[in-house]
């Protein structure tokens, strides 16, 4: 009998995790979800007892053993740097280990990573992401990945949610001090959050850990109803993120060496759903960067793992 052989993706962030198993020809097998791997909110040892229960759970429900499971790839948040991604591998296997048990192959991907991946099932294409944060990574025909963006707040994550809830409070400020333009943003604010006030204000901000980026919708309620200040931050903001997709066009082309159309996916539910904020992007995108196809992603970041971990094992056969 042919011996069953079989990998696994997973995609985890701060609230839930995804997991796939799949037979070596990519077809999907089983689906499984748990709770949050954010291995640099919760820890490694707990994101650790997270995916290996869904690692489980995925061997259980096809009956197969964790030695029929080749390979498992893993994108996290929280994994973009390579000290991470190395410090929650070591933890996965170490935590395997103390269940007596053995992972054959263990790859830690950024959930950014995966997502490309998963979007283009593996061919060229470019993702863009503005949720708190932002960034933008790229696939070019060789393979190659590139990224812009994803320099955090204080350097950058321009057009992220957490830039537009700060410049939103940035008007706020000047209208509330009168040296600035009046604003919807400030009545929006002070009826959401109770913000209405310079002392509560900062001490929401510098004392209390106030989300930035919760206020972030209010700017798109505002410049749907045509607040000057509010349209004012959206047009910058997607200023900046089709900035990041001219970026990667430009290092693909080069790449390349022929202009062609190059797929974008739009990733995070604030510029993937029909609002003024997405449509401007859209727009903005489309006519500045005509060499620019955007689609949906053809599917989710845990194939993406499903794939990375599939490629594993034919670049270890090669």
């Amino acid at each position: 009998m042919a011996e069953k052989q079989f990998v696994i993706g997973m995609d985890g962030g701060g609230t839930k995790t995804a997991a796939l198993l799949s037979e070596l020809r990519g077809n999907v097998l089983v689906e499984q979800t748990g709770g949050p791997s954010n291995f640099q909110i919760i820890g490694v040892e707990k994101a650790a007892e997270v995916l290996f229960d869904l690692i489980e759970r995925c061997c259980r429900e096809i009956g197969c053993s964790l030695d029929d499971v080749r390979s498992i790839a893993a994108g996290l948040t929280g994994a973009g740097r390579e000290g991470d991604r190395e410090r929650m591998h070591n933890g996965l296997v170490e935590y395997a280990r103390r269940r007596e048990a053995t992972l054959r192959q263990v790859i830690i991907e950024s959930d950014a990573r995966v997502a490309l991946e998963g979007a283009f099932k593996g061919n060229v294409g470019i993702i863009l992401i503005s949720g708190t944060g932002s960034i933008a990574f790229g696939k070019d025909q060789a393979g190659n990945v590139h990224r812009a963006g994803g320099w955090g707040r204080i350097l950058g994550d321009e057009g992220s949610g957490y830039a537009i809830g700060r410049d939103a409070l940035n008007a706020v400020t000047k209208d509330l001090d009168g040296r600035g333009k009046p604003t919807l943003l400030t009545n929006l604010v002070a009826r959401q959050f109770g913000l209405s006030e310079q002392e509560n204000i900062i001490a929401a901000i510098y004392r209390d850990d106030f989300d930035v980026a919760s206020v972030a919708p209010l700017v798109i309620e505002a410049a749907t109803i045509r607040d000057v200040e509010a349209s004012r931050i959206l047009n910058n903001a997607t200023f900046e993120l089709a900035e990041h997709v001219r970026a990667l066009l430009n290092k693909i082309e080069k790449a390349s060496r022929v202009r062609h159309k190059v797929p974008l996916a739009f990733i995070g539910s604030v510029i993937s759903s029909d609002n003024v904020f997405s449509n401007t992007l859209r727009n903005k995108i489309v006519f500045s960067l005509p060499q620019i196809s955007i689609v949906k992603p053809e599917g989710p970041p845990a194939y993406g793992a499903v794939l990375l971990a599939l490629r594993s094992l034919r670049n270890f056969h090669e």
